[in-house]
């Protein structure tokens, strides 16, 4: 199955083979794409890069590796100062050149610097933090935490063998390569493999919001008041968590522009957030956050873009883009119409919380009374055996 021998421990960093953060990964097809699938080195079930207990120290999934003919993959989280830069489809694979781009991030951050499987791109490893905002456009990606990479060990020339604290840098290459959608000089559209959610969708490219501007546009939109209930956690008018979840998925999917990685980083931040989320509940190793996010994508149709341009949900204030009179006249109808729609939902679910809160307040008053009721019978029950 590997394309690559396994790297033994001197062909890597210290900084990553010290770390018990190792998993093993094979190959599987999923909708015709080719993923790379995280694999538990002790029990060869699906590991989790949010489940600690699914990794191990770099020579036992090295072994299990070996023995089951797979390879291994390394895990970033926030325990760790390691940040991995995907740079994909930039290197002949036969002479071993980079791209023009790709040459110029390598040089840039001037540290340890490995061939991917494929033979195609290349991974880098650095020590720093990684900026606010976007970590994917085209073929750069950037990761820092949950994620994990596949590692090869095949050592670009001329790189550094060690991992280098390169803050600068890094911050230099989020800002010229995934900040500004515009002046992105990588080529094509990225292959999620390694370093995406183990199986969630790619979604769409996204938009340029970052976490902070998106919650706050999100928050005074018109419909802000549900967005910042679910965000809190507030599942009030909704007959499961599970049914809560998609409708803040479908939210974030409209707001993020379809970015899965945005997505599943906010709902980490969200107050519906719970272990449930990083679960495997399908055949095929995906997690229940991983296919509820593919689904709140695959559900959505319109999304926020970069212009702020009007769609089925527009921001306070936004109106539609427009040409002639008519055409104004019908739009301003039409965003009239969604208001007086989006007023009636606020206060029929402004109502449905209100008797949510009556309902319960209720049930405990029962509950209280029952429960004293139930004290006094038994004084009384045993008053008469005392007589």
């Amino acid at each position: 199955m590997t394309e690559r021998a396994l790297p033994p421990a001197d062909a890597l960093p210290a900084a990553m083979v010290t770390r018990p953060q190792w998993l093993c990964w094979r190959p599987e097809d999923r909708d015709g794409k080719t993923t790379k699938v995280p694999i538990d080195p002790s029990s060869g079930s699906y590991a989790s890069t949010t489940d600690s207990a699914t990794w191990k120290d770099f020579a036992t999934a090295r072994d299990y590796a070996d023995l089951e003919d797979i390879g291994i993959g390394f895990v970033f989280t926030d325990d760790d100062p390691l940040v991995g830069v995907d740079l994909d489809d930039c290197r002949d694979p036969t002479t071993g050149e980079l791209t023009e781009w790709a040459a110029d991030i390598v040089t840039r951050l001037d540290s340890f610097t490995e061939v991917s499987p494929s033979g195609t791109g290349v991974h880098v490893i650095v020590k720093g933090t990684l900026p606010e905002g976007r970590n994917r456009q085209g073929d750069v990606e950037l990761y820092e935490t949950a994620r994990f990479f596949t590692v090869t060990g095949d050592h670009v020339e001329e790189t550094l063998e060690t991992v280098a604290i390169r803050d600068d840098a890094l911050a230099a290459v989020h800002a010229e390569y995934l900040a500004p959608q515009d002046t992105n000089q990588s080529s094509g559209d990225a292959t999620a493999t390694e370093g995406t959610p183990t199986s969630a969708t790619d979604g769409n490219d996204g938009n340029d919001l970052g976490d902070e501007e998106l919650l706050e546009k999100a928050r005074s939109a018109a419909n802000g008041e549900k967005f910042d209930r679910l965000y809190r956690g507030n599942t009030s008018g909704y007959e499961s968590q599970s049914e809560a979840d998609m409708a803040l998925c479908s939210l974030l999917a409209f707001w993020t522009g379809g970015d899965a990685h945005q997505m599943d980083r906010l709902f980490r931040e969200s107050g519906l957030y719970r272990e449930k989320w990083d679960e495997v509940h399908f055949s095929d190793g995906a997690t229940y956050g991983e296919r509820t996010i593919e689904r709140a994508i695959a559900g959505t149709s319109d999304f926020y873009g970069d212009d702020g341009q009007w769609s089925l949900f527009p921001e306070t204030g936004t109106q539609p883009t427009g040409g002639g009179a008519a055409e104004q006249s019908q739009q301003t109808a039409d965003v009239a119409a969604i208001e007086s729609l989006q007023a009636e939902i606020r206060r029929l679910e402004a109502e449905n919380e209100r008797l949510s809160e009556e309902l319960a307040a209720e049930r405990e008053r029962r509950e209280t009374l029952e429960s004293e009721l139930a004290e006094q019978e038994n004084r009384g029950l045993f008053s008469r055996f005392r007589d």
